[in-house]
């Protein structure tokens, strides 16, 4: 689905996609230079992952493997609950491994936040995270995240994973959500 598809549902077109897949090359080549003679674990976090995951892997030339876990604290509304619940837990075991966590987007960092914890307490040997968006002024805790794709504004987001109640996950382009969609 394109932006054109659904022009009168956004407000407002942030992103092409040519500009996301540009952009996913160039965090794909940064992570294949500070991984170099590494194996990676890239873990997406479902479901809004799935789009970015496929498509950064397809650019990095390193080996790697993957992983999923699947954590909510949204629902289907469009802040989040601040409640964190594993929906899906690994299927590998990460100690002494080199992980990369990889998301869709960091909106207030508190599900981030607790995914991190969990994570270090199995002992990987390091664990980064890569997002492809991040809301900066929506931050609510202090996360440490070493490659990110774009900073957005603090509105509500869909596109390339970035649903609202499922829709929108395969809209290419990534546009701000007109506000009569949701209201």
């Amino acid at each position: 689905m394109h932006a054109s598809d659904i022009e009168n549902e956004l407000t407002e077109v942030l992103y092409t996609k040519q500009q996301v897949d540009d952009r996913l090359a160039a965090v794909a080549a940064q992570i294949d230079a500070d991984y170099a003679g590494k194996e990676v674990l890239c873990i997406g976090v479902l479901n809004g992952a799935v789009m970015v995951m496929a498509d950064l892997t397809r650019h990095m030339k390193s080996h790697l493997q993957m992983d999923w876990m699947a954590i909510s604290s949204y629902g289907a509304g469009t802040k989040s609950s601040g409640v964190v619940r594993i929906l899906k837990d690994l299927s590998a075991d990460i100690e002494g491994r080199d992980v990369l966590i990889v998301e869709d987007i960091i909106d207030t960092g508190l599900t981030l936040a607790y995914l991190v914890q969990n994570l270090r307490s199995r002992k990987p040997a390091s664990l980064e995270i890569m997002t492809m968006f991040r809301k900066p002024d929506a931050l609510k805790s202090d996360v440490d995240v070493r490659y990110v794709g774009f900073d957005l504004p603090d509105e509500f987001v869909v596109g390339f994973g970035l649903d609202y109640a499922g829709r929108y996950r395969n809209l290419t382009d990534v546009g701000t959500l007109a506000p009569h969609v949701y209201s």
